[in-house]
Formats: structure tokens, C-alpha cells, sequence
């Protein structure tokens, strides 16, 4: 009789239950598997190195990571997104105080976000990010990775995008044309004001800009700083930190030049 695998059952059982849940804490894990607390620490250590799993820098929990099998995306170059990234969002936040957010395209003017420096105590604003997909007509991320295609690119994504495109998403996405064309103009996307608003569980309104990253001639991603909006208005954050946010663009699609090579039709 072939013997079974516990550490892999007991692998696959941590990761229906994350899967299903979205973002779950140790002892929801412990609860719901009936595993003991440091067998799961063991086990989720080693997928979050993996990255099938990731933990989040401010409450310790869990959810899907960058490298868990999905449809229609390209899991290698999304981790080395996220392995080019990681470090550089953490000196940008460190050195500017707010927040930052990696997200990767994937696919047909979308992002992802799969990094994030948020937490609540520092930034006053919802840290539990990863794994969401901004609007790409209302958020700093969305808008910023739109606006760095080229033109038929845009409206290939424009009508792709529109087909479910509804509400408040329908509106900004009529206005997307002076929006890229002050973008441009900027050199930085913003997110719209109240975009999200009470839509999360905790924490204040933020606001945020973005810009996008680039490797080998193509878009891969947006970046942004992100904080509460109460605090500081979108013409301080980009006097002072624009730059550095350019500059961490740039240094964080140069490392991801260096750990993996693009196929054709990659982050489009």
C-alpha cells in the first residue's frame, strides 16, 4: 500500500484554507486544519519562502503569495517582480515615512498588488492589500501602469477593460483620456479622491501616487506611496518625493532585468 506525505497534506490542507479564506491569522489556521500552532509556523515559513504563501509585515497573517498557481498570469515573472522589489519599497518607505505598493500587470491593463510596506500603526490606513486589484481608472497604480503604454495599447486595454466596467469605475473610465494626458504632463498618476473610502475595515482615506516600472523596453508594474489623505495633500508628497519614487521605478525594473528575462507577450 503507498504511503502518503503528511508534511504535504498537511502543506495543501494551510493552503485550501488560506485560498478560501483570503487572509488568515495563525490561529484561524489552527482552528480550521487542527494543527498545532508551531507545525504551522514551520510549514507557512517554508511557503512564504516559497511564495506560495505571504505574510504580512503588520499583523503576522497570511494570504496567497505571488507564486500560487492562478490562470492568466505569469507566476515567474510576478515573483521576480516581487524578489526585485522587496527591498527597494522598504528603503522608499523607510526614507519618505509613507507607504508603498508594488503591484504587477497581469494581463489585458490589469494589476495586482503583491507587495506592500503598509501598516497601521505607522501609516494609519488598511494594510491588507496584497492580492487586490485597484481600479485601473481610479487608482494611483491602475492609472499609472495604463498611461506608460503606448497608444493603441491603451485602447486595446480600454475596451478589453469596459466590457465589466460599472458605477463610479464607468465614470473615471469616460474621463481616461485627460486623465493619461495629465499624467503624462505630471509624470505621476494619483488616485482619485475617496476611491475605496469606507470599503475597508479599518483606517483612514488614503491617497496615493504612482508611477510605472519598466524592464526591457515593456511595462511590468506600478509603484506607489500611499497615505492618509487628512494628513498630506498630493502636491506635497510629489514635491518631495517624486523623485525618490521615480527612482525606485527604475532601480526596481533594473533588478528585475537582472533575475529574469521576459517572453513575448509578458505583462501585457
Amino acid at each position: 500500500m503507498t504511503k502518503f506525505n503528511r508534511s504535504v497534506e498537511r502543506s495543501m490542507k494551510i493552503l485550501e484554507v488560506v485560498s478560501g479564506s483570503g487572509v488568515t491569522s495563525l490561529a484561524f489556521l489552527a482552528d480550521q486544519t487542527g494543527l498545532p500552532k508551531p507545525t504551522i509556523l514551520r510549514i507557512c515559513a517554508t511557503l512564504v519562502h516559497q511564495r506560495w504563501l505571504t505574510q504580512s509585515r503588520s499583523d503576522g497573517r497570511y494570504r496567497i503569495g505571488s507564486r500560487f498557481p492562478r490562470l492568466g498570469t505569469a507566476p515567474d515573472s510576478i515573483d521576480a517582480l516581487v524578489e526585485a522589489g522587496s527591498s527597494e519599497i522598504v528603503r522608499l518607505s523607510e526614507a519618505t515615512g509613507l507607504g508603498v505598493d508594488l503591484a504587477a500587470g497581469i494581463g489585458n491593463g490589469r494589476v495586482e498588488i503583491v507587495d506592500t510596506t503598509r501598516t497601521f500603526s505607522d501609516h494609519g490606513i488598511f494594510p491588507d492589500c496584497i492580492g487586490y486589484r485597484p481600479s485601473p481608472f481610479r487608482s494611483a497604480l491602475g492609472c499609472a501602469f495604463l498611461a506608460a503604454h503606448d497608444a493603441d495599447a491603451r485602447a486595446d486595454f480600454s475596451a478589453k477593460l469596459a466590457v465589466n466596467t460599472k458605477g463610479k469605475d464607468r465614470e473615471a473610465a469616460l474621463s481616461l483620456p485627460g486623465i493619461l494626458k495629465e499624467i503624462r504632463a505630471k509624470g505621476f498618476a494619483t488616485r482619485e479622491f475617496g476611491y475605496w473610502g469606507r470599503a475597508v475595515d479599518y483606517g483612514g482615506i488614503p491617497s496615493a501616487i504612482g508611477v510605472a516600472i519598466r524592464a526591457e523596453g515593456r511595462v511590468i508594474g506600478a509603484v506607489s506611496l500611499i497615505w492618509l489623505a487628512e494628513k498630506l495633500s498630493v502636491d506635497e508628497v510629489a514635491s518631495a518625493h517624486l523623485k525618490q519614487l521615480t527612482s525606485a521605478a527604475v532601480a526596481i525594473g533594473r533588478q528585475f532585468e537582472s533575475n529574469v528575462r521576459l517572453p513575448d507577450g509578458a505583462a501585457s
